[in-house]
């Protein structure tokens, strides 16, 4: 759509970096001082942050690779290509290895994970979704040729160069539904926060919404890279969505940090 945000010269930059990077402060700001609010270390917050931004990074860099791996055992050197390096890479391959990094953290430090994972969790739903306005501009993640009135049909070579947008031709703009999704999550997890019973409620409450919506949003998903399980019968992007969601369900059925949350608003009201 606007894959370049400025351009002067041989300098350009690009509008998803960008974005992406605007999403990933904001999202951080927000984490960090919803982290404050329930007692957990600013300093430590920040620095937590930071470790899941950059494992996210790489995260979701292999998971794309991975799912493309048939191009890239074919030409190895492919890896390193500048094509691949401006690839978004795949959100879930990201939040898998940003969970990972997360949790070595806050046991390493003895942070309260879910309760840290509370805190986070709005956060990476409004840095997301931002995140996706990026894939808009740049032409990634696009959708299936459609002839909804929503179609949104790309133009700009270089999207197609970058991310092989189809041109000319109407597509659903995938990544405008799953921002929306992911600031209406933002929104409904914020009001949740405040109000939450237990540690573990609000990010549980994240995984289960965001693991349905990606779910659904991969059958119009049309862009190469997400991988398919099962002989095809889902993408692998959407086997992942299927556990984000289980998890959630289970968090919220076990309850786990119940005992937590009461002491601190009885501590509170003292």
């Amino acid at each position: 759509m606007h894959p370049q945000l400025l351009h002067f010269g041989r300098f350009f930059l690009p509008t998803y970096g960008f974005l992406v990077s605007l999403g990933v402060l904001i999202g951080l700001w927000v984490s960090v001082r919803n982290s404050q609010r329930l007692g957990i270390d600013g300093e430590k917050a920040w620095n937590l942050g930071i470790l899941v931004v950059l494992c996210g990074i790489l995260g979701a860099k292999v998971l794309y690779i991975i799912n493309d791996w048939s191009v890239y055992a074919a030409h190895p050197s492919e890896i390193f290509s500048i094509d691949t390096l401006q690839a978004g890479g795949v959100f879930s391959g990201g939040l898998l290895a940003a969970f990972v990094a997360a949790w070595w953290y806050v046991r390493r430090h003895r942070m309260p994970a879910l309760g840290t994972c509370d805190a986070f969790a709005p956060g990476l739903a409004l840095g997301h979704a931002i995140g996706r306005l990026g894939c808009f501009a740049a032409g990634c993640c696009y959708g299936k040729p459609t002839h909804h009135w929503w179609g949104v049909t790309f133009t700009n070579p270089v999207a197609n160069q970058i991310a092989g947008t189809p041109l000319n031709v109407p597509l659903e703009p995938t990544q405008l539904f799953e921002s929306a999704v992911e600031v209406a999550n933002f929104i409904f997890l914020m009001w949740l926060l405040k109000r939450r019973k237990f540690d573990g409620q609000v990010f549980g409450a994240f995984m289960f919404i965001y693991g349905v919506a990606r779910f659904f949003l991969e059958f119009i998903r049309d862009d190469p890279g997400r991988g398919s399980v099962f002989g095809g019968a889902m993408s692998g992007t959407q086997l992942i969505a299927l556990g984000l969601v289980i998890a959630g369900g289970i968090i919220w059925w076990l309850r786990p940090g119940a005992k937590n949350v009461t002491a601190q608003a009885v501590g509170a009201t003292r």
